[in-house]
């Protein structure tokens, strides 16, 4: 079960991979990066990416079909008790989507959720280039990196 490094490097080795970083979306801390990051830093790459994801990690509204709170027949997002919107997945949930995959003229971003048994916090964000990477291939290849990964 290869950790936090090995499976940065076997990301590293799918055709058109410029950088893989693994990445806390609650902290926004890079865990691990090898490659080139998108605008040259890796904390910064990190905490935008972070963003994005914990945006879609908290919405309910993309949640698989049939899970709480998922589609329009779903309650309303839950309050606390200040009347602020709670998360629609708790830490220790998996997140209702599996990747995410941003396009720009030149790359492709693909975010894959990791599951973990302490918590899902964590993706694997992987940059590739447009016309050298492979996306179906690199969706494949990430899922199976995600599964087999030992985080600790």
């Amino acid at each position: 079960m290869p950790g936090i490094d090995e499976s940065l490097l076997e990301a590293m080795r799918l055709p058109g991979a410029r950088g893989a970083s693994l990445v806390d979306w609650i902290s926004g801390l890079a865990l691990g990066a090898v490659g080139e990051a998108p605008g040259g830093d890796w904390e910064a790459t990190a905490a935008e990416t972070a963003e994005l994801a914990r945006h879609v990690a908290e919405s309910g509204s993309l949640a698989a079909a049939g899970a709480p709170g998922a589609g329009p027949t779903g309650p309303a997002a839950p309050t606390g008790p200040t009347g602020s919107v709670r998360p629609a997945v708790a830490p220790e949930q998996e997140p209702p989507v599996e990747d995410m995959i941003a396009t720009t003229a030149d790359a492709y971003h693909l975010l894959r959720f990791v599951s973990t048994p302490f918590d899902s916090t964590v993706f694997l964000h992987l940059w590739l280039d447009r016309n050298d990477g492979n996306l179906a291939l690199a969706r494949i290849r990430l899922s199976e990196m995600a599964d087999r990964l030992v985080l600790g």
